[in-house]
């Protein structure tokens, strides 16, 4: 048996572009694997450009915590493609992957299909063979032409919409939102998260158009923290609940999504477990032990994969809930993202920045070009070699700073695998 690795290298090859978004190219697959994705237990579909994840992962907890099991299906992964697919809570095992591999590139007949559509072909292959109550979809790119959008979801949900992927989803936050609310199905309902107004009009015109009920933060449902609990009020009643593991007040929003999505699926009873069990890698992460962690001495190291300007001023919010500590960035970025958008809000809460480039990656900014974005911030800047020089560079100079490495999750993949 061929390896993982090996077969999804050859998957790259089948198609001159990585993004390419039509729905052809997934029917045609799904048509000869005798359609997997009429089969799967009931969906949970997620679109919005920041929070799908980290929704997802609490989502998971809960209804975990209320006695379901749920396949999951993420992405990008960070260290091994595995951590894409999981079934019934477990990631999937090599041996399984190589043989769902195997065989959709068998039914494909070697005809053009981006590596995204075949392996999300693949996840729901896997999902539609083994048993669970649910099956949660994060959408990859969009929403109406993402790969995931072949689905007949029992329920939806839309994190807040902001700019990301313009040049393939529109260059204004409406025609974003239009390609989010593509996965709207009708009748189905839809828990909708914090948007800009110009975003939930979007929403609405087209929830209208499907009948699709919508569950909307700040209409239906409302979220705060207050004295150091989460506490959620709808129609049904007031939840008092301990605030989330996950770090950041934009996980206070993520979490009123998922405990609207669980009152709209009869398990309330899994908000708390949705509060402390939740596990999202590279969110606002503490790492603690490992090279990288030995490198920084007595330094705090923290590693977050946010990467558009929502995601920097969600990240600047995180920074100033924590104890103070002069902190120092680690940041390398794709030159497809808005990185001065990004590093922007944090120029305010950081001492400096060191700028990288990611190992591997054909479109990382370089060190010199990601600095020359941060003094456009703001921010003063320096370029280092690798992260683990920026990382020895800083904790010599000040030997209790804070560090975080930050700008792109491909940037935390590889810091997670070097790290172990």
């Amino acid at each position: 048996m061929q390896s993982s690795d090996v077969i999804l290298e050859r998957l790259m090859a089948l198609h001159p572009k990585v993004i390419d978004l039509v729905l052809d190219r997934v029917h045609r697959l799904l048509a000869a694997l005798d359609h997997p994705e009429t089969k799967l237990p009931p969906v949970i579909h997620i679109a919005g450009t920041n929070g799908k994840g980290s929704t997802l992962a609490m989502l998971r907890a809960g209804l975990e915590g209320a006695g379901d099991t749920c396949h999951a299906y993420t992405s990008p992964h960070l260290a091994r493609f595995h951590e894409r697919i999981r079934l019934a809570g477990e990631l999937i095992d090599e041996s399984a992957l190589s043989d769902l591999l195997e065989e959709c590139e068998t039914a494909n007949g070697g005809a053009p299909i981006t590596y995204f559509e075949i392996t999300t072909v693949a996840a729901l292959l896997a999902f539609a063979r083994a048993r669970a109550d649910w099956t949660l979809l994060e959408v990859g790119l969009g929403g109406r032409l993402d790969a995931t959008n072949v689905v007949n979801p029992a329920l939806t949900i839309i994190t807040p919409v902001s700019m990301d992927h313009e040049g393939f989803l529109g260059d204004t936050v409406e025609k974003i939102a239009a390609e989010k609310a593509g996965i709207l199905k009708p009748g189905v309902p839809c828990v909708v998260g914090p948007q800009e107004e110009a975003a939930l009009e979007v929403i609405e015109y087209r929830a209208a158009r499907l009948n699709a009920p919508l569950l909307i933060h700040g209409q239906h449902w409302h979220v705060s923290e207050e004295a150091g609990r989460l506490i959620f009020q709808d129609e049904t009643g007031l939840m008092d609940l301990p605030p989330p593991r996950l770090i950041g007040a934009h996980q206070v929003q993520n979490a009123g999504m998922v405990i609207a999505a669980l009152r709209a699926l009869d398990r309330a009873n899994g908000a708390e477990a949705a509060m402390r069990q939740a596990v999202w890698p590279a969110r606002m992460q503490r790492l603690t032990h490992g090279p990288l962690v030995e490198a920084a001495g007595s330094s705090e190291l923290w590693l977050d994969g946010g990467h558009n300007p929502a995601a920097g001023a969600a990240l600047a919010e995180a920074l100033g809930r924590l104890p103070e500590r002069p902190t120092y960035l680690v940041c390398g970025m794709l030159n497809t993202k808005d990185a001065t958008g990004y590093m922007r809000p944090l120029a305010g809460r950081v001492a400096h920045l060191y700028g990288v480039s990611i190992p591997g990656e054909a479109a990382t900014l370089s060190a010199a070009e990601t600095c020359a974005a941060a003094i456009s911030a703001g921010l003063s800047a320096t370029e280092a070699s690798s992260v683990e020089e920026a990382i020895s560079s800083i904790s010599a100079e000040t030997p209790d700073a804070r560090i975080l490495i930050c700008g792109s999750l491909y940037l935390a993949g590889r810091v997670l695998q070097e790290n172990g």
